[in-house]
């Protein structure tokens, strides 16, 4: 079991219309591993009128062992909807909250020929900590839809590594694969690493799995939410078809 700790908030910082950045300090992370940016932490929330308590995952975006700060960033994707939405948008410096973890963090293969990650703004914060630690000399794209142009940030990354930056869209809800398949491909065996709306990684999947003929070995694929369910019913879903995919 994951040890709880007690963090405090210490800063707060608007990165881009939809992206905050909450930066927290607490004595409580004195053995808080180093070298986990990119991993993540459960948010514990208790529930009202229970003892119970609900998690929610968020990524490291970093942590800094001598000052003990542990920053995560907070993206609005479908307003303020959910426990830790609601919560982030109202915080302030001194709020507390718990947190277990750090979970284990998925590994990539850094010496693919080269990388292609996917994403939506909940994968923002995954992908910008990947960009910083694969090695300079790395070539591949990004695909990262955005809820609105404002939403663009400064990402440090290898300079062979190209970004595009698709903005989310009612008229168009298949503008993140669209622009994935629109990619002309690379040289070499590519690692391939996915995050977003559930519907968009089980489409994203098919395409990299059959039209691209990508082995399940060479690439990372998650659903990070599900359109219209709360986080314990996706993580249901999201099970569900895992056990599936495995199987086959």
């Amino acid at each position: 079991m994951k040890r709880i700790r007690n963090i405090k908030v210490k800063n707060v910082f608007q990165l881009s219309p939809n992206m905050k950045r909450i930066t927290f300090c607490s004595e409580d992370l004195y053995d808080f591993p180093e070298n986990e940016d990119g991993g993540y932490v459960k948010l514990l929330f208790k529930k009202k009128a229970s003892n119970d308590s609900l998690s929610r995952p968020y990524t490291i975006r970093s942590f800094r062992k001598k000052k003990l700060e542990l920053d995560i960033d907070f993206s609005n994707h479908i307003g303020n909807q959910g426990f830790a939405t609601k919560w982030a948008s109202h915080a302030k410096i001194g709020d507390e909250i718990l947190i277990s973890g750090p979970g284990l963090k998925k590994p990539i293969n850094e010496n693919s020929d080269w990388f292609f990650f996917v994403g939506d703004m909940t994968a923002l914060p995954a992908i910008a900590c990947f960009l910083e630690r694969i090695p300079k000399s790395s070539i591949g794209f990004v695909v990262l839809e955005i809820i609105s142009k404002d939403d663009k940030i400064k990402l440090v990354k290898p300079k062979n590594i190209k970004i595009k930056w698709v903005v989310k869209s009612k008229q168009n809800p298949s503008v993140l694969e669209n622009t994935v398949k629109k990619i002309n491909w690379l040289n070499g065996k590519p690692f391939v690493w996915v995050a977003c709306e559930f519907n968009q990684m089980q489409n994203l999947r098919n395409f990299f799995q059959k039209n691209k003929q990508i082995s399940k070995h060479e690439m990372y694929i998650s659903s990070y939410w599900k359109l219209g369910l709360d986080q314990e019913e996706h993580k249901l879903v999201k099970k569900d078809d895992s056990v599936r995919w495995d199987s086959n």
